[in-house]
């Protein structure tokens, strides 16, 4: 490693200093936290990833191909993908130039007003304390593929463990178990990718050439609910919407990692500029070969059942008459819902530790460890894994959809706070004269792409349960886990203006001539330095990949 002193990036605004008139008022002064940068230029490469490749895509598009059929399921996977991008080229712009402990948390409360901000993050936090019970049911699921007589309390005893374990040991740790975790992710769904077009080219043991043949039949939409025509299509392809959504949601995770980030002005951009590549590569690859490989008719795929065979990618292996591999891509699954899991907890804990610093939980969540981890935060996260023992007695494969609706609609309003954030950032700048070209990151999509993704957000969820409205569809738990995050975020809203009213501190959303773009940032720009240039070429190609 050079021993190069690091040179700290100029400034984007002559203006830069520690402080801003508001900045005491809105608890936005660097001495507020005590989170420690210990993540490295790897970790949040392999973070941003492991954000994205999850149970989702390996677990959830069994239902998704089950209701959607192929054409559906890549249409769904399609239109959520531009959301994703919309969502995550908005927040990369605010957290590369503002890299701090909370993420789009503390975000809402300098670009928005401090209700949205407490709104934001108890959605948020929501959002991955469900998340966390929703892989390890997942977890428990894939290990039935081996052993169905053991109960599932003890798989999800033993999960959540190494879960809590990993994450007690400090972000260090939790950086280096993702990068592992991350690494078998991506070979794994590459390797699937590459398999699956040999598979359907004939290369299998059986050498049946598949082809395109689950695209005439069954057919390359499933007729939702045997409507007919092209209702019951659109219907099919809507149905895919929401549970790709739960697929895609983590991808902004990088966002809450940024707090703890070595060198964030650097790092985080170049998270954020490749999304869109993992996001073709390995979702649109990875559903179009499903959709390949599994009739959306195959029984398998029924989730609800609690087989771990539901995985589409272990179906299509077994199809083909390969006897051994299964249980190795299963494996590989496995550690997937291991990573999904210590994903959630880490962000859930940060989440927690944020809304403290903002003034929106009680202090007691500020407390950390001398090596920066927020101790009290993750303990009381952790207690959320209990809610994954509800598999026990209704099947873990029935938990893992009940709580993939909730962190789904909790998930896409996170990104409708994101992208609303966004645009008062961007009207900010451009209200006091800032150049966005100078920023870390900026998209030649926006305001556009914020715009398309918060309205996005709003359409699916409002859309996202309305099967239990058709005729002899009701379906009470369904209803519930699909509308009550809904429903959640204008309660937290109303109910923070009122709190803030009622302690004579009312709130209005600040003029962007009043938006603070100063504070903290003579800070971030002492940790931002330029990286040492490669010294061989097997560097450099290590410095391209992550």
């Amino acid at each position: 490693m050079s021993s190069e002193k690091p040179k700290p990036q100029e400034s984007l605004h002559s203006q830069s200093s520690t402080s801003h008139p508001k900045a005491k008022e809105a608890g936005l002064g660097p001495q507020d936290h005590k989170l420690v940068r210990q993540l490295k230029n790897r970790h949040v490469a392999m973070i941003s990833i492991g954000g994205v490749i999850g149970t989702g895509l390996f677990l959830s598009t069994a239902n998704s191909l089950r209701s959607g059929g192929p054409v559906g399921l890549l249409l769904g996977y399609l239109v959520m993908g531009t959301i994703v991008y919309s969502v995550m080229i908005s927040l990369g712009e605010m957290v590369s130039y503002l890299p701090i402990p909370g993420g789009q948390i503390k975000l809402a409360h300098r670009f928005v007003d401090p209700a949205f901000s407490f709104t934001m993050g108890w959605n948020y936090w929501y959002t991955w304390v469900v998340a966390l019970p929703t892989e390890l049911s997942a977890g428990a699921v894939l290990i039935n593929y081996w052993n169905k007589s053991v109960n599932n309390a003890a798989w999800i005893t033993i999960l959540m463990v190494v879960v809590v374990g990993i994450n007690m040991l400090g972000a260090g740790v939790y950086g280096e178990t993702e990068f592992v975790f991350a690494s078998i992710k991506v070979i794994t769904i590459t390797g699937l990718i590459i398999l699956g077009i040999v598979l359907d080219l004939g290369g299998g043991p059986n050498h049946d050439r598949i082809g395109f043949r689950y695209w005439k039949h069954p057919g390359p939409f499933v007729q939702f609910d045997g409507i007919p025509g092209t209702k019951g299509r659109f219907l099919s392809w809507w149905a895919v919407m929401t549970q790709a959504a739960f697929s895609f949601i983590g991808t902004e995770i990088v966002a809450i990692a940024a707090g703890e980030a070595k060198n964030p002005r650097r790092n985080i951009p170049k998270a954020i500029k490749r999304v869109y590549i993992r996001i073709l590569l390995f979702y649109i690859g990875g559903v179009i070969i499903i959709g390949l490989l599994v009739p959306s008719n195959e029984g398998e795929l029924n989730l609800s059942s609690g087989t771990a065979a539901s995985s589409p990618f272990v179906i299509a292996i077994q199809r083909s008459g390969i006897k051994a591999l299964p249980s190795i891509i299963n494996a590989c699954l496995l550690t997937s819902a291991w990573s999904a899991g210590s994903s959630d907890l880490y962000t859930s804990s940060r989440a927690l530790y944020g809304l403290a610093i903002a003034g929106n939980a009680p202090k007691i969540f500020l407390k950390t460890l001398s090596n920066g981890l927020p101790i009290a935060s993750l303990l009381f996260c952790s207690l959320f894994t209990a809610l994954a023992y509800m598999g026990v007695t209704s099947g873990s494969g029935k938990v893992f959809g009940w709580l993939s609706n909730m962190t789904s609609v909790s998930g896409l309003m996170t990104w409708f706070g994101i992208c609303l954030t966004y645009l008062r950032f961007y009207e900010g700048m451009k209200v006091q004269g800032y150049d966005r070209k100078q920023l870390p990151f900026a998209s030649p999509l926006q305001p556009f792409a914020a715009w398309y993704g918060m309205i996005a957000c709003l359409v699916v969820c409002f859309l996202s349960g309305w099967a239990v409205f058709l005729k002899g569809k009701w379906v009470t738990a369904t209803f519930v886990t699909t509308y009550l995050p809904l429903a959640l975020v204008p309660v937290l809203y109303s109910g923070a203006r009122l709190y803030y009213h009622w302690t004579g501190n009312p709130v209005k959303w600040q003029k962007p001539e009043d938006l603070d773009f100063v504070t903290d940032i003579s800070e971030i720009e002492a940790d931002t330095y330029d990286e040492p240039p490669p010294k061989n070429r097997l560097e450099a190609v290590w410095a391209w990949l992550m």
